[in-house]
C-alpha cells in the first residue's frame, strides 16, 4: 500500500492512534439517479481511522490494530454492501459506508476502560475520491 497523508482532525487527546486497512467489496445504488453505479460493481476500498483518547490500556494500547482490522475487514471483506443489515434503510454510498464503519468501531471503543474516540474515518473508493467523516463532538453543530 502506498504511503498516504490524511487532512488532520483537531483535538486535544495525548494519544492519536491511526490505522490503515483495506478490503474490497461490491455494491449498487438502486436509484434512476444514480447513473452507472445502479449496477452492481466492486471496488478495493482503502480506509484511514483516526482514533484519539488519553489513556492507555493495560498492554499500553488505546486500541490493538488487530482489533480495528478485523472489525471492520471481516465484516466487509468480499460482500456485497447491500445485503449488510446496516444499508438496508439507506443506499451503501461511500459516505454511508465511512459512518457506518465509524459508529461500529465507536460501539466497540465505547466498552474498554480507556474510552478512546473514533475521531476520523477516511475511506477512499477509487484513486481520486474519498470521503471524509467526523462523528459530531457533543456541544458542537
Amino acid at each position: 500500500m502506498m504511503q498516504q497523508f490524511y487532512p488532520q482532525v483537531q483535538h486535544n487527546y495525548r494519544f492519536e492512534l491511526n490505522k490503515d486497512l483495506h478490503f474490497s467489496a461490491a455494491h449498487y445504488i438502486p436509484h434512476e439517479e444514480a447513473g452507472k453505479c445502479r449496477v452492481m460493481h466492486g471496488h478495493t476500498y482503502h480506509i484511514n481511522v483516526t482514533i484519539g483518547g488519553n489513556t492507555l490500556d493495560e498492554l499500553g494500547f488505546l486500541i490493538d490494530f488487530k482489533q480495528l482490522k478485523n472489525l471492520i475487514h471481516d465484516k466487509y471483506d468480499h460482500s456485497v454492501l447491500n445485503d449488510h443489515p446496516e444499508f438496508k434503510e439507506h443506499f451503501p454510498t461511500t459516505e454511508r459506508l465511512a459512518e457506518q464503519i465509524g459508529q461500529s468501531i465507536q460501539t466497540v471503543l465505547q466498552t474498554r476502560a480507556n474510552q478512546p474516540v473514533c475521531l476520523q474515518v477516511i475511506v477512499r473508493e477509487t484513486p481520486t475520491s474519498y470521503v471524509i467523516y467526523r462523528p459530531q463532538q457533543e456541544g458542537v453543530l
